[in-house]
């Protein structure tokens, strides 16, 4: 029997558990399984590796994308520049050593599901949250020759003359912070795309959503919303009753899960 899993704590948001099962039953795959792996402290993470001798692949999840780096004998170039990894493929090389290398499907998901409902007009935008899947989101983002802000509780000093978006120069590698409560109406307005990277308004918490000035949001914007539980969360409805587009994160977590798929399976 193949194993394979999902890392993360709490684990009772995951879709990912559901999705490969069905997939396994659906398309007659007999010799695999997929587990949820609830991990609340890291450290316990080359434990839960040894204890499960048959694991070929890991999904991973809030809140490990970064802290599970330093237990891999690889990081994929991707995933070492966005300094998160979300996938972890894991094989036995022919001496009989177990290798595990690192790898982010969360940059494939997201850009293949933004890319069709950009606009000229969405060249600016504001990312909610610093966490692993806002590096991969900035790392699309640059590629897409978007700028950017990451919108934090608490910017760090290094950043602090770049509290107001409109004189940032947006550099190589030059990662810009403002806090949420410097979020005003002029910031609002001169990044019209906004995505959602944080756990706020995710079930069962639908009653939550990130503190930013929804009134001034406008037609002009797209709201993304990397969440899908609910499939239409707080943000989402706060953006669409403004008559903003929105999106959730539904489509990207399917084409992450499939990416992974390919690459656990793909030679070693």
């Amino acid at each position: 029997m193949h194993t394979f899993g999902i890392v993360g704590f709490p684990l009772s948001h995951s879709f990912s558990q559901k999705y490969f099962t069905e997939k396994f039953q659906r398309e007659n795959i007999s010799d695999c399984e997929f587990k949820n792996f609830p991990l609340e402290d890291i450290h316990d993470f080359p434990a839960l590796v040894k204890n499960n001798p048959s694991l070929c692949g890991l999904s991973v999840t809030i809140p490990h994308k970064q802290s599970v780096m330093k237990y891999l004998d690889e990081i994929d170039g991707t995933a070492k520049e966005v300094g998160a990894v979300n996938c972890i493929k894991r094989w036995q090389t022919a001496d009989g050593r177990w290798q595990m290398e690192g790898y982010n499907t969360d940059v494939f998901g997201f850009e293949k599901s933004l890319k069709p409902l950009l606009k000229e007009n969405n060249s600016k935008a504001l990312i909610l949250g610093t966490g692993g899947a806002s590096k991969a989101v900035a790392f699309v983002l640059k590629k897409l020759n978007i700028e950017y802000v990451f919108i934090t509780r608490n910017a760090s000093p290094f950043h602090e003359e770049h509290h107001n978006p409109t004189m940032v120069g947006f550099k190589d590698k030059l990662f810009t912070h403002l806090e949420y409560d410097k979020v005003e109406k002029h910031v609002i307005l001169s990044h019209p795309l906004i995505i959602n990277t944080t756990p706020l308004g995710m079930f069962p918490n639908v009653n939550d959503c990130p503190d930013i000035p929804y009134e001034f949001l406008t037609s002009k914007h797209l709201l993304y919303d990397l969440t899908y539980n609910p499939e239409e969360s707080l943000f989402l409805k706060k953006g669409k009753e403004k008559g903003a587009q929105i999106k959730n994160g539904l489509e990207m977590l399917h084409l992450q899960a499939e990416k992974a798929w390919e690459i656990w399976n793909s030679p070693t």
